[in-house]
């Protein structure tokens, strides 16, 4: 359902046990996390240190992308799935920048993101729409129902999956998911993805340390198996690439991430 004033969900946040939006929150340098959170974070980066700069630059990348579809593509709606903890830039601060009448719905089931859901609801302009939807990406049926009711489903929307799909355990699923939401938007709409890759030992060595913790597991993807989930899709220059390489504005961001992303354009 559109959640707008849900105290009940504090009464549903663990802070014993280390949760994927509270930890990725940690390593960005946020606040809203827990001392299991931390711990669980530190872990990680004691044996891949990369994973800071990869919660970085993974916001980066959704800053550009969004940036290039409201400026060059017209795109003026965006479902953004799985968003996690408000952090620097969100997409609708990003296109609403550009576009002031876009129209926003995140997605998000957990508890603490969604506590949040009405700093996120607050628009950035007069003319645009910031909603969110508390849902579970494995529900893309509710998903899908409930973004009806803010975006127009006749015309273009940005389907955006950010480093969310590695908590899936089976591609199949991750893939069906992916479809069944594309399948639901019209042509022209995009799917921009990003997701962990397993591209190095030092980051399969962190996926590790991870689920050792206590978290829920994220499992890393070869590049191949990312690309299977842009089937039948148009990628944009410069295709899936790593994060940091798509679109790159400095010398920092050039640089090489076991993190691979794309934008595509259904026909």
């Amino acid at each position: 359902m559109m959640s707008h004033d849900r105290p009940d969900l504090a009464a549903k946040i663990k802070p014993e046990v280390p949760h994927a939006a509270r930890i990725w929150n940690y390593w960005m340098g946020g606040k809203d996390n827990f001392a299991s959170d931390r711990a669980a974070g530190d872990a990680v980066a004691e044996v891949y240190p990369e994973i800071v700069q990869m919660a970085v630059q993974s916001r980066r990348f959704l800053i550009r992308a969004v940036r290039h579809l409201a400026a060059e593509a017209g795109i003026s709606q965006f479902l953004d799935i799985g968003t996690g903890l408000p952090t620097m830039q969100n997409t609708h601060e990003v296109a609403q920048a550009v576009d002031p009448s876009a129209r926003i719905v995140y997605v998000d089931n957990d508890p603490l993101v969604l506590v949040h859901a009405r700093a996120l609801l607050r628009n950035t302009s007069p003319e645009g729409v910031t909603a969110y939807v508390d849902g579970d990406y494995h529900e893309p049926e509710l998903i899908i129902a409930e973004a009806r009711k803010v975006l127009d489903f006749t015309r273009p929307i940005a389907v955006m999956f950010m480093g969310v799909l590695g908590y899936v355990d089976d591609l199949e699923v991750m893939r069906s998911i992916i479809d069944h939401v594309m399948q639901a938007v019209p042509s022209g709409s995009y799917l921009v993805l990003w997701d962990g890759t397993a591209t190095g030992e030092a980051v399969a060595e962190g996926s590790d340390k991870l689920a050792e913790s206590g978290a829920v597991p994220y499992y890393l993807r070869s590049v191949e198996e990312l690309a299977e989930c842009f089937g039948g899709l148009h990628l944009v220059e410069p295709g899936l690439a790593p994060i940091t390489q798509w679109r790159p504005e400095g010398e920092e961001e050039a640089s090489f991430i076991d993190a691979h992303g794309g934008v595509a354009r259904k026909p």
